[in-house]
């Protein structure tokens, strides 16, 4: 096998590839806050494993290491003939795209570092492979470029003193750096500029309380945690003038999905009259997908509601729990979707279709 001596790798922390392409390095987010463990992952199973328990999760982080882990598998089988060696990828490929549903830029990243394998039919497999290194290491650098500009767009929606609610985390830890919904945050902070952001915890698996409480307070950003069922009267208290929101997938007219609960935060803002903003990378934009009725929700163990973070069991033992990780939101509830090619107002299905 070949080794892979790679440059010019992006100084991030929570997604990253070895220098020989051996190993993809990740920060387990299942520790954080109380312990910022690092994984090097090099087989496919714990590369599955890592993105099913969500030791790594945000669509745009997902898409980074499964690119990454791409780059790795191949590595592993750089002697193989092309035909057996890209058969070999393509299954490994279509294996690490099956552990979770909802996010495109998983099969996204897959099915582009696969393009690459296809597009050199008559060279050399290292040299192929090297060429997928590169790839991933792409794919990394554009979503670090696309995050600046979401969280430029984005801070052109609010202003100094407002009051922002969040639900899930789309910061840093979910991307490469600034992150799409934090993002202009951190960048309004490099700027002088100072918000009250009132994080829900999103239950079951309080990404809100352990991740994005954790990155705002981290970096001296003022954040109040709430439980999900206080949004109500913070909105009606007056205390928040936008919601910011991540995503997972955007259907061609504007349906949202993102993590559950999203949909909750924005029939209650609408209420209120607070605008809903949702913030994420082109590559989230799905315009085969005609509308949210389209989109996959991955179901998850139960056990993460009754069970998870907790002592003891919350619910009796025989007790049933529906856990879909998702919900859509309506793109009537959307007051604007923020992405890297600028921002898209309603009618969605004209916008998004303009900036494709």
């Amino acid at each position: 096998m070949t080794s892979y001596a790679l440059h010019d790798i992006p100084d991030v922390e929570n997604v990253t590839i070895s220098p020989d392409a051996r190993h993809v390095r990740i920060i387990d987010q299942t520790q954080l806050p109380m312990r910022r463990v690092f994984l090097d992952i090099s087989q496919r199973e714990d590369m599955y494993e890592a993105i099913h328990s969500l030791r790594v999760r945000g669509a745009p982080a997902i898409g980074i290491f499964a690119a990454y882990s791409m780059a790795v598998l191949a590595t592993g089988i750089d002697g193989l003939p092309y035909g057996e060696f890209r058969d070999r990828l393509g299954q490994m490929g279509t294996y690490l795209d099956s552990s979770r549903p909802t996010a495109v830029n998983l099969g996204w990243a897959i099915r582009r570092i696969m393009a690459v394998v296809d597009a050199f039919p008559m060279k050399k497999v290292p040299e192929i492979v090297s060429l997928v290194c590169q790839e991933a290491i792409a794919i990394q650098e554009e979503d670090i470029g696309m995050c600046r500009k979401i969280s430029s767009y984005g801070l052109s929606l609010v202003k100094d003193g407002d009051g922002i609610l969040t639900h899930c985390n789309a910061g840093p830890l979910a991307t490469s750096r600034y992150g799409t919904a934090l993002g202009p945050l951190f960048l309004g902070k490099e700027k002088g500029m100072t918000f009250h952001v009132y994080a829900d915890e999103t239950r079951p698996l309080l990404q809100g309380a352990r991740l994005t409480s954790y990155e705002l307070h981290q970096a001296g950003i003022d954040v109040t945690l709430i439980c999900d069922n206080m949004a109500s009267l913070v909105m009606k208290q007056g205390r928040i003038q936008a919601c910011f929101v991540g995503c997972d997938r955007i259907a061609a007219n504007g349906d949202v999905a993102n993590k559950i609960g999203t949909s909750g935060v924005a029939i209650l803002a609408r209420h209120y009259g607070i605008p809903v903003y949702v913030l994420g990378p082109w590559s989230t934009v799905d315009l085969a997908c005609r509308t949210g009725d389209d989109i996959e929700i991955e179901l998850r163990d139960g056990d993460e509601i009754k069970k998870k973070f907790f002592a003891e069991p919350t619910a009796p033992e025989g007790v049933a729990c529906y856990n879909p990780a998702f919900d859509v939101t309506d793109h009537s509830l959307i007051s604007a979707i923020v992405t890297d090619r600028g921002i898209c107002r309603p009618p969605f299905t004209e916008s998004l279709m303009a900036l494709s």
